[in-house]
């Protein structure tokens, strides 16, 4: 019910929570495994363990859901099938002679020095990930208040959307920090220059193209969610608003994840909080309080918050990132003049 569920609406999410929740295991195995994968140069193999429960999730959802018609219940079952492959190919690579960091019961013993360093640059992911759960409560919670169900469906997509953006950048973050933290520790300034400038291009050129098709074609990505009338058109006008600050999107999330590749995790979780926390969840509330229109002003928080938090990111990355050259580029100088 705080995810914006009402009476009408409480059965699917209980026949599919119910299912979806015994099935967290496999969803943590596959997510938390992989990346030890993608850290030995294995990005294909990596690729194949989200590609095997993606497919197999989309084979196995209609034959659940219409072939057996079990419906939502089907659907969760064939989402806890599909992880628990995914899950099965992680750990079956991991043990294998392929793989140089295998699973072995003496390296599984936490040591403080080792884990609390990955907690600390683990964090700022963590925040963009927990507070998208504490988001949805708040904007579901407020569109129930003032547009009713047809509201919190359509946020449904909206949030869905959302996900286009969000989780290719991260995907393309996630693939630069390994770059940028190696050139880093190398001491080559040009070549973390040329990797971050690379980052920052391709991600906002991604989210300019998301943008594009928000603002001029909407019903190309609602009609993939629905095809009833009543949420199409609804949909159609809430998300050119919900998705306006897009745009510069791409730079906010880059520089966020850059600093986590320049070891600077206390930047980088301070501007995750900034813009969900800090900015997005107070403008929620606040906004309706000063328009007629209060759906409308629910919506509108996103792009506010959105432009808010790329301006102060970038800006604070500016800053940063030119005083981390500066450091590799004295480090550097000093060792051309002994080799003159």
């Amino acid at each position: 019910m705080l995810f914006g569920a009402s009476q009408n609406t409480i059965g699917f999410a209980l026949d599919y929570l119910n299912i979806y929740a015994l099935g967290t295991l496999f969803v943590q195995l596959a997510l938390g495994l992989n990346a030890f994968i993608t850290a030995q140069g294995y990005a294909k193999v990596s690729m194949y363990t989200v590609l095997i429960g993606a497919v197999l999730n989309i084979v196995l959802d209609p034959i659940f859901m219409f072939v057996l018609g079990m419906g939502v219940k089907g659907a969760a079952i064939a989402t806890v099938i599909s992880q628990g492959v995914s899950a099965l190919w992680v750990v079956r690579f991991l043990t294998s002679k392929r793989s140089f960091l295998r699973i072995r019961r003496r390296w599984l013993r936490l040591r403080p020095q080792v884990i609390l360093p990955c907690l600390a640059l683990g964090f700022s992911p963590f925040v963009i990930q927990f507070t998208e759960g504490v988001i949805t409560v708040t904007f579901n919670t407020a569109l129930l208040r003032y547009g009713g169900d047809l509201a919190v469906g359509g946020m449904t997509i909206l949030a869905s959307v959302m996900q286009f953006a969000l989780l290719p950048l991260i995907g393309l973050t996630q693939g630069a920090q390994p770059i940028v933290s190696y050139n880093l520790g190398a001491v080559k300034p040009d070549r973390v220059r040329e990797a971050v400038r690379l980052l920052l291009t391709v991600s906002f050129i991604y989210t300019a193209v998301l943008w594009t098709i928000c603002m001029f074609a909407p019903r190309l990505l609602i009609t993939l969610f629905t095809k009833d009338p009543a949420l199409t058109a609804f949909t159609e006008r809430a998300l050119r608003v919900y998705m306006f600050g897009t745009l510069p999107f791409g730079l906010q999330i880059a520089c966020q994840q850059v600093f986590i590749a320049l070891g600077n995790a206390r930047i980088s979780s301070f501007l995750a909080l900034l813009r969900k926390v800090f900015l997005l969840i107070p403008l929620i509330f606040i906004l309706p309080q000063f328009m007629a229109d209060r759906v409308f002003a629910v919506f509108l928080a996103e792009p506010v918050a959105d432009l808010i938090a790329v301006v102060l990111t970038t800006a604070t990355f500016a800053v940063d990132f030119r005083r981390a050259l500066h450091g590799m580029e004295e480090q550097v100088q000093p060792g051309r003049a002994r080799a003159a």
